[in-house]
């Protein structure tokens, strides 16, 4: 479910149960999730997430001032520095180079992450949905200042392309996170302990996501 606040269209995850009461939650990387009542309407869940409005945007602009905490200042030439898959490369390395633009440089290095992630993640994803013995709906690569991954009440999962700047397994970390919504919808204990079944250090990912999150930018 999507909801407008602010300037924000947030993605909503709904899980409906036997419960008397509705719940939200937020996590550390800006996913919310709801526990309502079965039945209840969607309308009662979008006025009840937009009572958490200031909260809720105040937190959303917490994180991506993180993101734009990074050095924007970058060097499109040969020798320039960037991340791919938690090394860094000199940009001739990672792209052609010669005769181009800074602009051509910084559209073509950043459809080479596109491609990367979405190459590395369809790879990686064949092996934990067999684990955990699930299948989403459909996988896109997209472009997010606040989240890494996300899993839709519909079972559809995304997955932020600069992700192909991490290390593989801290890709296999968000892969295996998204998946895991796909059993459970929130972040319950349930849910943590599904994740460290799959990858018991998971929070040394996370922790990885946090200290290096604000370098892998274009």
């Amino acid at each position: 479910m999507k909801v407008q606040l602010d300037n924000y269209t947030i993605d909503v995850n709904v899980l409906y149960g036997v419960r008397k009461k509705l719940y939200l939650q937020m996590d550390s990387m800006g996913h919310i999730t709801v526990k309502a009542p079965n039945d209840t309407s969607d309308e009662v869940i979008r006025q009840a997430v937009k009572q958490h409005e200031k909260e809720i945007v105040s937190r959303l602009q917490t994180i991506a001032k993180a993101q734009a905490a990074a050095p924007k200042t970058r060097e499109y030439e040969d020798e320039g520095r960037f991340l791919h898959l938690g090394k860094y490369y000199s940009l001739h390395e990672l792209i052609e180079t010669e005769g181009l633009t800074e602009e051509e440089l910084r559209l073509n290095l950043r459809k080479f992450y596109f491609a990367s992630c979405k190459k590395v993640v369809a790879e990686r994803i064949k092996l934990y949905q067999e684990k955990l013995k699930v299948r989403p709906k459909s996988i896109d690569i997209v472009e997010s200042a606040t989240k890494w991954g996300s899993c839709s009440s519909s079972k559809k999962l995304t997955f932020n392309y600069r992700l192909a700047m991490a290390p593989v397994e801290v890709i296999d970390y968000v892969i295996i996170h998204e998946l895991c919504h796909l059993t459970h919808m929130n972040h319950d204990r349930s849910f943590w302990r599904l994740v460290g079944s799959i990858m018991p250090d998971y929070k040394d990912k996370e922790a990885y996501l946090a200290r290096y999150g604000q370098a892998m930018t274009l």
